[in-house]
């Protein structure tokens, strides 16, 4: 997140505001704060001065500023926001899904994403919370590009409910592990190398002996991308 200058503080007194209202003034003003001075330098006092509430509001709805700057993720740059994926292929939809995840995890930057995952694996409570919440990004996604590909062709019979979360479960671990977004190379090697050998359709085999299923595209096809 970039820094900007001349911050403007809430000069009067507290704001009545109730339910909805109230909790998208919250996350606005936590929004805006973290844009302006950076994750390292956010604090619960300031974002209650911005929204011209008190700290106790704040605490009554999420318990430290890393579940808070979540909500506000979700709130206004949610990693799933837009259609579901439709390249014509399973690949490309998956493919696409993983990049759109992991571009929208870049644009917040290394000082916002270490800082929440910081916080975060600071309290074993958390983590789970973590998990569920900020990066929960997709099983309702993955089922419906798995219908697209069954409807296709493209799939075999009996998809596991595990089997179809994988490539977002494999993208979380990376995350966690290497505490940056998965490059292009590694979302590649998790769709081809792990998660297409276990749902795509085989190709019969040629008369006069056995083959393996060819699914796996040419290298000329392969998604060109940063190293990592």
């Amino acid at each position: 997140m970039a820094k900007e200058s001349g911050r403007q503080r809430h000069s009067g007194g507290k704001t009545r505001r109730r339910g909805a209202a109230l909790e998208a003034a919250l996350l606005d003003a936590a929004w805006a704060e973290l844009h302006e001075v950076g994750y390292p330098s956010l604090t619960m006092e300031a974002v209650a001065d911005r929204a011209g509430t008190s700290r106790a509001v704040l605490y009554r709805r999420w318990r430290n500023r890393a579940e808070m700057v979540i909500a506000a993720m979700r709130r206004h740059r949610p990693m799933l926001s837009g259609e579901v994926p439709d390249t014509g292929s399973l690949r490309g939809d998956v493919l696409a899904l993983l990049t759109r995840v992991s571009d929208r995890l870049t644009e917040l930057g290394p000082e916002t994403l270490n800082g929440i995952l910081g916080d975060y694996f600071s309290d074993t409570e958390s983590v789970a919370a973590f998990q569920d919440q900020v990066l929960h990004i997709g099983a309702g996604v993955m089922a419906t590009i798995l219908k697209h590909a069954e409807e296709r062709g493209e799939v075999r019979q009996g998809i596991s409910p595990r089997v179809n979360s994988l490539p977002t479960d494999l993208f979380r671990h990376e995350l966690f592990i290497q505490r940056t977004p998965p490059s292009r190379r590694v979302i590649t090697e998790i769709v081809d190398d792990v998660f297409l050998p276990l749902v795509q359709r085989k190709v019969n085999a040629q008369p006069g002996g056995d083959q393996p299923a060819k699914w796996r595209p040419a290298l000329a096809e392969r998604m060109p991308g940063r190293s990592g």
